[in-house]
């Protein structure tokens, strides 16, 4: 296993860290790696291209999904304080 050392972490960043490693039950080192494990992982989409790549896989299956797109006005009717 590697050990990786992070410099001029800023204090408020490590107090994050530590409320949440608590919030998880474990320490601040295994928050930590699961954190950067979570960030590299590769079951998630790295652009906005891959995403909708993935939602559009998702709905082929039913043929896709049409949605009315409502007429918009240029300007709102302004409220009335009859």
């Amino acid at each position: 296993m590697a050990t990786l050392t992070i410099r001029n972490l800023d204090p408020a960043v490590k107090d994050r860290l530590r409320v949440r490693a608590a919030e998880h039950g474990q320490s601040m080192e295994a928050e930590a790696r699961a954190i950067l494990q979570a960030a590299v992982s590769e079951n998630r989409p790295r652009t906005g291209r891959e995403l909708y790549q993935r939602i559009r896989k998702r709905f082929e299956a039913i043929g896709g999904v049409e949605l009315d797109i409502p007429k918009r006005d240029e300007y709102p009717d302004p409220p009335k304080f009859d």
